[in-house]
């Protein structure tokens, strides 16, 4: 296996490990645990499910352990072909990005210690404490709305980096910029029009597997040197 093709392997593995892990905190853990509007049935599932909340909590400081080192695969992999946009993308996708996950376990680790209480939280009544514990866990999901701007723009370098890299299919490329801009709407939405945000989520959703196809592809597939030139000579006429 070429060192190219080794590189890409090894990012689209670190791609997908994301990919698995990421739904976990995200999707499974609210579902699971959280009440709408019930602060106290959701405190007492957390207690009475703490491995599970435990579990989500260490799923978003994997993820952002990831993420650098997805940033940094990928930097490998394509860093010589742009060193502007290689450092773009890694300075939004491999620090910022993490920093993001990092900083989102505080809301976590808040709300568990507000619901187990204790002396130092002997001032609160069990009521007032749920209601804390609310505001953290709500913390952590309008974070995810805040983060979905990075998410994007860290897709701009590199889908720069894919159009001009001549080993990996153009089409990504510009898959990767409408999976961008779609992060980038729907976090400006989270802002400014948070009633139109779940519209928005499914009819941009489709997009944001892009990202997934292109994680599959260099896992699968690899890079391919020469892969544009005989992408072009492919479709090139030929002369009787």
């Amino acid at each position: 296996m070429n060192p190219l093709n080794r590189d890409a392997r090894l990012a689209g593995l670190l791609y997908l490990l994301v990919v698995l892990i990421a739904p976990y905190r995200l999707i499974y853990v609210p579902n699971a645990l959280f009440v709408s509007g019930d602060a106290a049935a959701t405190i007492a599932r957390i207690t009475m499910h703490e491995t599970l909340f435990r579990i989500g909590l260490a799923t978003d400081l994997v993820c952002g352990a990831l993420m650098a080192f997805v940033a940094l695969a990928l930097y490998r992999l394509l860093g010589d072909v742009g060193r502007r946009h290689g450092i773009a993308m890694l300075l939004l996708g491999g620090a910022l990005v993490p920093a993001l996950y990092f900083f989102n376990v505080i809301n976590d680790a808040a709300a568990l210690l507000l619901a187990h209480g204790g002396n130092a939280l002997a001032a609160f009544d069990p009521p007032q404490r749920a209601a804390l514990a609310m505001l953290f866990l709500r913390l952590h999901g309008e974070a995810v709305g805040a983060a979905e701007l990075l998410w994007g723009l860290w897709l701009f370098p590199l889908a720069m980096l894919v159009l001009r890299s001549g080993f990996l299919p153009r089409l990504f490329g510009y898959g990767l910029i409408l999976n961008g801009l779609a992060y980038l709407i729907q976090s400006i939405a989270w802002a400014v029009l948070p009633g139109w945000r779940d519209m928005l989520s499914s009819m941009l959703g489709p997009l944001q597997f892009v990202e997934v196809l292109f994680m599959l592809w260099l896992l699968l597939l690899g890079a391919r040197p020469g892969f544009r030139q005989a992408q072009a000579a492919s479709v090139t006429p030929t002369r009787a």
